[in-house]
């Protein structure tokens, strides 16, 4: 597959940062064009892991485009149908609750709300240190859902964080190539 609209939003799973430039990397040379989004906390964090303007600045020479960081931005991908799939990666475990819910008070949450109007996938790569715990609901609520793919995930540290949960993000062209035709890549959950 080549030359597809691919978002690609970035919540402040600051640790897996580096990881999730790898992953766009991969998109970008796979899949062609791509739209880079951050969520505010991303856009304005800097952390031990980097600064938020290096982050961005690095993410928009990958894609060539300027990234997307306000739910005003985001709003118009959905009414001008901007993306053939969209992908959060990472994902955190407070996105993974806005979506759940159908909170859209951030630029990755508003993409994803106007993205899936239009009946398009959503991938998401989850990183969260309560994927076993708070937030295990809420990827039960997502796993139902019509529309919404998982990068194939497990538990990152089960001796140190035992409810945490990661993606393999080397997965995420394939979890791509699999949404776009209907398909949860298998096997979805990961043996440590």
């Amino acid at each position: 597959m080549s030359e597809m609209q691919v978002g690609f939003a970035v919540c402040g799973s600051f640790c897996t940062l580096s990881q999730s430039m790898t992953a766009l990397e991969q998109v970008a040379a796979r899949f062609g064009s791509v739209w880079p989004i951050v969520s505010e906390t991303v856009a304005a964090t800097d952390t031990r892991f980097g600064a938020a303007h290096d982050f961005m600045r690095e993410m928009e020479r990958i894609c060539g485009r300027r990234v997307i960081s306000t739910v005003a931005a985001a709003e118009p991908i959905g009414p001008r149908k901007l993306l053939d799939v969209l992908v959060i990666c990472p994902c955190t475990g407070n996105t993974l609750g806005k979506l759940a819910h159908g909170i859209t008070d951030t630029a990755v949450t508003m993409a994803a709300k106007a993205h899936l109007r239009n009946g398009r996938p959503l991938v998401i790569a989850p990183s969260t240190n309560d994927g076993l715990s708070a937030s295990a609901p809420n990827i039960g609520r997502l796993l139902e859902r019509k529309q919404v793919y998982f990068v194939p995930f497990g538990q990152d540290d089960c001796k140190g964080k035992p409810t945490s949960l990661v993606a393999d993000f080397t997965q995420v062209p394939q979890t791509i190539e699999a949404a776009l035709e209907g398909v949860q890549l298998q096997p979805l959950l990961l043996r440590g």
